[in-house]
C-alpha cells in the first residue's frame, strides 16, 4: 500500500553503527543499514509514515555518538511521496540464499521445498543475514552438513540466532547459543519462537571472554564465533577448550587483512586451518582441532 513518508538518512563510523541502529529504530515502520566498504561506513536510512519529531531525533543521536565516542553528522531528512511499504521492505531486506539456507523477513514467503528456510528481521541485534560475515558461516555450515552429523554446536556471539537456527534446523540436534548483549539474548529468543527451534536452541546471557562465560561449555564439535578480529583473537584458548577433539570452530567478522593475526592465535592453540571463505573483503575461517 502507497503513503505519503518521511525518510531520515546519515552515515556513521563503523562503530556507531549499532548504538545508531538501536536509537533510531523505534522511531519509524523501517531501518536500512548497508556498510559502504569493509570495515568502513555505514549509511543508516529510517523510513516513517510521520514526519520525525526533530527534537527527540537530535537527542536520540547526541546519546547515541556519545555512547560509541564519535561526533555524529546531522541526518539528513526528507518527504517521501507515495511510498509502498511491503515493496521497500522486499528491496531493503531480500532473500538471501547461501547453500541449502533461505534467509528471509516477514515480508517474504518462506523458501521452496527443499530450502531450510530462516527467519530473520532486522532488528536491534545485528546479524539478520545480509552481512558477508554471516553469510560465510552459512557457507561453511552448509558444506560441513554435507560430510555428516554434529550433535552439540555452540555460538558465540549469537546476535539475532542466526547461526544457531541455521544448526539446529539442518540436524534437528540441541545448540547453545550466549550473546553479551540483553537486548541480542531478547531478540534471539524471540526469534527462536518465531523459527519453532525455542526447544532445540537455548540462548544466555554470557561473556565469551570470561572464564564464567564458559563453565560447562566443554566437548562440542561445532563453535561458531562470528564477531570481530580482536576478540575472536583473545577467545583463542577458550574456543580451543570448548572443542571437543576433532571438533570444527567456523570463526568470521574479519577483514582480510586481520587473517594473520587471527589464525596465528588458533595455531597457537594446535587448531589447524581447513577452508577460507573470502566474500568482499571480510574472511571465514574453517578451522580444527
Amino acid at each position: 500500500m502507497a503513503s505519503t513518508a518521511w525518510r531520515v538518512e546519515l552515515v556513521v563510523p563503523a562503530v556507531a553503527a549499532e548504538p545508531v541502529a538501536t536509537a533510531l529504530e523505534p522511531l519509524g515502520e523501517a531501518l536500512s543499514a548497508f556498510e559502504l566498504a569493509p570495515g568502513g561506513d555505514w549509511r543508516l536510512v529510517l523510513h516513517s509514515e510521520d514526519e520525525p519529531d526533530r527534537g527527540r531525533l537530535a537527542a536520540v543521536l547526541a546519546l547515541a555518538g556519545l555512547a560509541a565516542g564519535v561526533a555524529l553528522p546531522e541526518p539528513e531528512i526528507a518527504r517521501e511521496i507515495e511510498v509502498d511499504w511491503m515493496a521497500r521492505l522486499a528491496d531493503s531486506f531480500p532473500a538471501i540464499r547461501v547453500g541449502r539456507f533461505h534467509l528471509h523477513g516477514s515480508h517474504l514467503p518462506p523458501g521452496p521445498p527443499g530450502k531450510i528456510s530462516l527467519l530473520v528481521d532486522a532488528a536491534t541485534a545485528f546479524g539478520s543475514g545480509e552481512h558477508q560475515t554471516t553469510r560465510g558461516c552459512l557457507q561453511a555450515l552448509d558444506r560441513l552438513g554435507a560430510k555428516g552429523r554434529r550433535r552439540r554446536p555452540l555460538d558465540v556471539g549469537t546476535g539475532t540466532g542466526v547461526l544457531a537456527f541455521a544448526a539446529a534446523k539442518l540436524w534437528r540436534v540441541k545448540v547453545r547459543a550466549t550473546d553479551l548483549d540483553a537486548e541480542s539474548v531478547r531478540v534471539a529468543r524471540a526469534n527462536a519462537r518465531r523459527n519453532g527451534v525455542a526447544k532445540l536452541v537455548r540462548i544466555d546471557a554470557a561473556d565469551g571472554l570470561s572464564p564464567s562465560g564458559w563453565v560447562g561449555r566443554r566437548g562440542h564439535d561445532l563453535v561458531f564465533a562470528n564477531i570481530l578480529a580482536n576478540p575472536l583473537t583473545r577467545m583463542a584458548r577458550p574456543i580451543r577448550r570448548a572443542l571437543a577433539p576433532g571438533g570444527v570452530a567456523i570463526l568470521s567478522g574479519l577483514l582480510a587483512r586481520q587473517e594473520r593475526q587471527v589464525l596465528a592465535a588458533y595455531r597457537r592453540q594446535g587448531l589447524r586451518l581447513e577452508r577460507r571463505i573470502a566474500i568482499d573483503g571480510w574472511h571465514t575461517l574453517v578451522l580444527r582441532r
